[in-house]
C-alpha cells in the first residue's frame, strides 16, 4: 500500500513538472490579456466620461432637449410630496392666506411671491386643495390629488413642444391606480363619483390651459432654417460691372409694368362709364308712366 501511493505521488510530481512549461507559456498571455483588458478600460472611460460631458451640455443647452423625455410609470403617489405632517400643517390652517404661507413653506416657493412662476404654482396647489376641501377629500386623498398634480406638471413643462395627448393617457392611467384594488399596483383610494369629480377638475383648470403653462415655464423654440441642395453650385454674387445693367433692366420693369397699369385703369374707367350709361338708360325708362294702346283701350269702353 505505501509503494502503490508513493508510486502514485511520483506520477502526480512528474505530471505537475510537465504542465509546468505550459503555465509558463500561459502568463505572457495572460499578461497580454490583462494589458488589453487595461486598454479596454481607459477606452470605456473615456467614452463614459465624453458621454456624461455630452450628457451635461445637452442639459445645458435648452434647444438640445427639445424632444419630449419618456413619461415616468404610473404609479402610487400617496404621501409623495406631502406627506402627513404637512397635511396636518395644512389642515390647521385657519384661512386662505395662512393656508397660501405653510404651502409655500412646504414646495419649496418665495411667499410672497417673487416671480411668476412661483406665483402661478402656488395658485396651482393652492386651488387644489380648495377643491380638496369642498369635496370633503380625506388627507390621504388630498395628498395623492397635489402629488398628481405635481407629475403631471412636471410631465408638461418637460418640453417646449406639445405633449398635451401624451399628458393626458399619463394623467389617465396614474388616475387609475388610485381607483382600482389591485395591489401592488394599484389602490382604491377615491371611489367613482370622487374619481369624475377630480377628473373635470383637472381638466377645467389644468389641460384647459395646458398652453399658458407651457410658455410661462418652457423656454421659447426658434427654428432658424437652412438648405443645403447636394449637387447645385453655389449662387453667385452680382460682380461691379453687372450692376449697371441691372439697373437698367429693373428701370425697364418698371416702365412695363407701370404702362400696363395705366392700360388697366383706363379700360376700367371705360367699363365703369359704360355700365353707369346702361343703368342710367334703364332707370328713364322706368320713370316714365306707363301708357295703354289705343286699340287696347277703345275694347275695353266699349
Amino acid at each position: 500500500m505505501i509503494r502503490q501511493k508513493s508510486s502514485q505521488f511520483m506520477a502526480l510530481k512528474i505530471q505537475s513538472e510537465l504542465e509546468q512549461p505550459s503555465e509558463l507559456q500561459r502568463e505572457p498571455q495572460e499578461d497580454l490579456s490583462s494589458v488589453d483588458g487595461s486598454v479596454t478600460r481607459m477606452v470605456t472611460g473615456v467614452r463614459t466620461e465624453s458621454r456624461t460631458a455630452a450628457s451635461i451640455e445637452a442639459d445645458e443647452d435648452p434647444a438640445a432637449n427639445l424632444f419630449p423625455p419618456p413619461l415616468p410609470q404610473p404609479r402610487i403617489c400617496m404621501w409623495k410630496y406631502l406627506d402627513i405632517h404637512s397635511m396636518h400643517r395644512l389642515e390647521k390652517t385657519a384661512n386662505t392666506e395662512e393656508m397660501r404661507e405653510v404651502l409655500a413653506e412646504l414646495l419649496g416657493l418665495s411667499y410672497p411671491e417673487q416671480s411668476l412662476r412661483d406665483a402661478i404654482t402656488l395658485d396651482l396647489f393652492s386651488h387644489a386643495l380648495l377643491f380638496c376641501r369642498q369635496h370633503g377629500f380625506s388627507l390621504e386623498q388630498t395628498s395623492t390629488v397635489c402629488a398628481l398634480l405635481q407629475d403631471l406638471h412636471k410631465a408638461c413643462v418637460a418640453t417646449p413642444l406639445g405633449n398635451v395627448e401624451e399628458c393626458y393617457r399619463y394623467f389617465t392611467s396614474v388616475l387609475f391606480c388610485h381607483g382600482v384594488k389591485r395591489p401592488p399596483f394599484s389602490i382604491n383610494l377615491f371611489r367613482e363619483e370622487q374619481l369624475l369629480a377630480l377628473a373635470d377638475y383637472v381638466v377645467n383648470t389644468y389641460f384647459r390651459h395646458f398652453k399658458l403653462y407651457k410658455y410661462v415655464f418652457t423656454p421659447q423654440v426658434r427654428l432658424d432654417l437652412s438648405l443645403t441642395y447636394v449637387g447645385l453650385q453655389p449662387p453667385k454674387l452680382w460682380q461691379e460691372d453687372e450692376t449697371g445693367q441691372v439697373s437698367i433692366l429693373q428701370a425697364y420693369i418698371r416702365t412695363q409694368m407701370n404702362k400696363e397699369l395705366r392700360q388697366l385703369q383706363q379700360l376700367m374707367e371705360e367699363r365703369l362709364q359704360a355700365s353707369e350709361e346702361r343703368l342710367s338708360s334703364k332707370l328713364t325708362t322706368l320713370e316714365q308712366p306707363f301708357q295703354l294702346p289705343s286699340g287696347k283701350g277703345k275694347n275695353k269702353t266699349k
